[in-house]
């Protein structure tokens, strides 16, 4: 095998996320899935697509801006916007067709998308006490044909541009007006459930509704046509800081959010059916320029609110229920605190409850021999229990320390909200360290029988600990808890310079440290010693770990990913990139989870943490692995990683060709890797065994089990 490689190949990160987000389009068009989770996925695309306007394509189309100052002819980032469009008008096209499908589906179940035209008595009355009661004084029309100015508008909500005329009492001293009124979907449900008729349930978008009210709304300007056409546009999501100012970083930051709403707009979204006067005179009150993004669309935009379509007491068309799984060494153990000095701890998110972190939280607040609590948040829950409990420590007497990350996008107002009440109940709040992003999930606690910390893949963030596949170690072994403190010892005094020989710390090793893991495969490979790399990760892009990857595969590595989100690797390239393997998997838990495997000559080496395989996380932010020793925890994530690569139910190739082909789909058992965790974990539990393996024995309960679930060739 060739030992160089001869040309990075590699896929543009935007491009693969893309790819990405298409994989979710796919989960909305798979009638194996329950309907209205198919709703819900097109929610969620169309969620992720607007953020990804507001970030990415904002970022692309700067740099294009650039760079056409430089070189007119021929950009990068005008290719690769270019195609991101293209791909965009592609996935619309896409995104309508299974709409309208999954339209027709909820009529076969007895559930029915009306409109204003297509209402009874009794739901036009109904629709008429709905507005007078509820809807009227939440309207508030703006009569845009009167105004100098460009309104001030939100790019997060929708709006109907509303033209206004007379059809039969003609007039030419009435003129047409033309009137923007914001859908209130603030207050109010995106989807009205009208009263149905017999077994027919109607369900009514609010835009509808207030087409529908539009002559009561209007009935002072004594006109008798009405159109209404939805319109939305997206506003570059980037803060800007003012540097130059003697302010505090929470003042700055603060500032930062409000310029967003100033930002430009960078996409115009509409129903392809407005007409031309009443969309050019839209474009140019809200200075809408030929080199945004327009999309033309259907009647509805904005349909991330999907994710929140009414269920109609019909459980059978989502999915099964999953509760959370008890952990039976937390249930019989009184102190989690002495549980875990004795012994490794985990919990697998949302497999296992979040509460479980809750409750060494309570306990660390309430325990007299705990002293401190450290702690790194980036996002959190909207109630957040786990504020209420380290406020409850510091109200204790414990001396709490929040590391707040500020710059977390689009949670920078909460953070700001949370980081205030922490400091008035006297927890000692840092906010985050100029120039980095604190990414890191760490929570160190101070003993006086010994201390303990916990280490993970994601946010400590009960909303999304329900539907995020995330790990949590929890460990009291003294070498990785000592440098978990120094993490935040660092993060107080950032003029420290720690070393650290257990943890994998960014941005001041982690890049030398992951390549030197990959080459010790490279080498150990040449050598003939068993050299493979298995991990699941968020996102793999940057470039050169990439190209340590080509050379490993080279070398003969067995290289296996679960890649769920942006991935720039190329595989099956002959001589470069025919050993690497990559499959995403998009099912009902979001994978966030960051496991890595390296076989390190037949004597394995285990991490969990927070980074994905990027620039930004790598050179830019404070991010953490930690190594896992415990035997059985270490079993337990090769096993997640081999159920993930054995899946052929909901993994989808990822070979950086934007095909996203399912992985083995004919002639094989069905096996669908959450599932199978999921009822692994249950059956582990009925069986009398925790979170961690009590028993080898070949006879044991639990082998039995584990036979169940043989590797993957």
């Amino acid at each position: 095998m060739k030992n160089k490689v001869k040309k990075n190949y590699t896929v543009n990160r935007d491009i693969s996320w893309m790819y990405f987000n298409r994989r979710i389009l796919d989960e909305a068009s798979n009638r194996t899935n329950p309907l209205l989770e198919r709703l819900s996925f097109l929610g969620i695309y169309s969620n992720n697509l607007d953020e990804f306007f507001q970030i990415r394509i904002a970022t692309l189309r700067r740099m294009s801006e650039l760079e056409e100052n430089m070189h007119p002819v021929g950009t990068k980032s005008g290719k690769i916007l270019k195609k991101i469009l293209k791909l965009n008008e592609e996935y619309t096209r896409y995104f309508e067709a299974i709409f309208l499908n999954l339209k027709e589906e909820l009529q076969q179940e007895g559930i029915f998308l009306v409109n204003e035209t297509q209402l009874t008595p009794d739901q036009e009355r109904f629709i008429d006490n709905f507005y007078k009661e509820e809807l009227m004084n939440s309207l508030f029309p703006i009569l845009v044909s009167r105004m100098a100015v460009e309104p001030k508008l939100n790019d997060k909500s929708i709006y109907l541009a509303v033209k206004i005329s007379n059809k039969v009492n003609v007039d030419k001293k009435d003129k047409k007006e033309y009137a923007l009124i914001e859908v209130p979907t603030g207050e109010f449900s995106r989807f009205l459930v009208l009263p149905g008729e017999g077994a027919k349930n109607c369900i009514m978008f609010l835009d509808d509704v207030i087409r529908y009210c539009l002559p009561r709304i209007f009935a002072q300007l004594n006109r008798d046509s009405y159109e209404a056409y939805t319109i939305k546009f997206t506003r570059d999501a980037e803060m800007e800081f003012d540097n130059t100012a003697y302010q505090g970083v929470l003042e700055k930051v603060s500032k930062g959010v409000k310029s967003r709403k100033s930002g430009l707009p960078i996409r115009f979204v509409y129903d392809r059916d407005i007409p031309a006067d009443l969309l050019r005179f839209t474009g140019t009150l809200l200075k809408i320029g030929k080199n945004d993004v327009h999309v033309s669309g259907g009647r509805y935009h904005n349909l991330k609110d999907l994710t929140s379509f009414p269920t109609l007491n019909r459980p059978e068309l989502n999915y099964i229920n999953h509760p959370p799984i008890p952990v039976r060494a937390f249930e019989e153990s009184i102190s989690l605190i002495a549980l875990i000095r004795k012994k490794d701890q985990y919990i697998h998110c949302p497999y296992h409850s979040f509460d479980n972190f809750i409750r060494l939280l309570r306990e660390s607040a309430i325990n007299p021999e705990v002293k401190a609590i450290k702690i790194s948040l980036y996002r959190l829950a909207r109630n957040s229990k786990v504020i209420k409990a380290l406020i409850c420590a510091a109200m204790n007497g414990k001396k709490v320390t929040a590391i707040v990350e500020l710059l977390a996008r689009f949670d920078e107002s909460s953070n700001i909200s949370w980081a205030n009440k922490m400091q008035e109940a006297g927890i000692k709040v840092i906010l985050g360290v100029e120039g980095l992003k604190v990414h890191s999930k760490l929570t160190h606690i101070s003993s006086r029988k010994g201390n303990i910390a916990c280490i993970g893949t994601g946010n400590f963030h009960e909303g999304t600990a329900s539907v995020y596949t995330d790990f949590t170690l929890m460990t009291a072994r003294k070498e990785i808890v000592d440098e978990v403190e120094s993490v935040f010892a660092f993060l107080e005094q950032p003029y420290l310079t720690p070393t650290f020989k257990q943890l994998i710390v960014a941005p001041q090793y982690m890049r030398k440290k992951l390549m030197g893991l990959i080459k010790t495969e490279t080498d150990n490979a040449r050598k003939g010693k068993p050299a493979y790399i298995t991990c699941i990760i968020n996102h793999l892009v940057d470039e050169k770990i990439i190209e340590k990857l080509y050379l490993a595969s080279n070398a003969g590595v067995v290289i296996k990913l679960l890649v769920r989100g942006n991935c720039s690797l190329v595989t099956g390239i002959p001589g470069q990139s025919e050993n690497i393997q990559a499959f995403g998997i998009i099912d009902r838990y979001l994978e966030h989870s960051r496991i890595l495997i390296f076989a390190n000559g037949g004597n394995e080496r285990y991490f969990i943490g927070s980074a994905d395989w990027m620039v930004r996380n790598l050179d830019y932010r404070v991010e953490v692995y930690a190594p896992v020793y415990d035997p059985d925890i270490q079993k337990q994530l090769k096993r997640i990683i081999e159920f993930g690569l054995k899946d052929n139910v909901k993994a989808r190739i990822v070979d950086g060709s934007g095909n996203n082909l399912l992985k083995d789909p004919l002639n094989k058992l069905p096996f669908r890797s959450q599932e199978e965790l999921y009822q692994f974990y249950k059956t582990t539990y009925e069986a009398g065994f925790g979170t961690v393996e009590k028993s080898d024995q070949e006879s044991s309960p639990l082998s039995l089990i584990i036979k169940k679930y043989a590797k993957t060739p």
